[in-house]
């Protein structure tokens, strides 16, 4: 096992879920992540590791609306080849964003996992972090990204956001 990957399961083993939502899919990662060749490499299988992050700041939630999905949910998504899940979900954030976060210690806390679709087929092993905007910067994503992009208060977000989502903001409410 990577060193990278073993670093990866050390944080879901150690996550204490906040909900049955979370218990299972944190089980279920652990399962994937013992038998997938390479659970970090989204061409190795249709069932891979991706990386999210949950955006706050002085204004609330920071939210997108997928483009493909019309779905609301927090910025991530794939990493690249030797990427660590929680430099995916910065990358990703900055990317889906247009902000700039301050950088991270080298494995910040694992704060919420979620398995879900991914789309054509795939399957999202989804790790979840928390970056702080210290400003009050208005979101500037970039051409090709969604430009539906907006801060939310915590109940507004609770309301439009993805059923996959929900637990992640209600468990992290008071991380403000």
């Amino acid at each position: 096992m990577s060193d990278r990957l073993q670093v990866v399961r050390d944080q879901v083993a150690a996550l204490r879920p906040g909900d049955g939502r979370e218990a299972r899919s944190r089980h279920r990662i652990l399962v994937a992540l013992g038998r997938l060749v390479d659970p970090l490499d989204r061409e190795s299988d249709p069932t891979h590791v991706t990386g999210s992050a949950l955006v706050l700041g002085p204004s609330g939630v920071l939210l997108h609306r997928h483009k493909r999905l019309g779905l609301w949910l927090q910025p991530g998504g794939h990493l690249e080849s030797v990427e660590t899940p929680w430099a995916a979900a910065r990358r990703e954030a900055e990317e889906e964003t247009g902000l700039t976060f301050a950088p991270w210690p080298d494995d910040p806390p694992l704060a919420h996992v979620d398995v879900h679709a991914g789309g054509l087929g795939h399957t999202h092993l989804d790790l979840r972090y928390v970056l702080a905007v210290a400003g009050e910067d208005e979101p500037a994503p970039p051409a090709g990204e969604s430009q539906d992009v907006r801060w939310f208060t915590w109940a507004d977000a609770v309301a439009v956001a993805d059923p996959g989502l929900v637990g992640f903001l209600q468990a992290h409410r008071g991380d403000r």
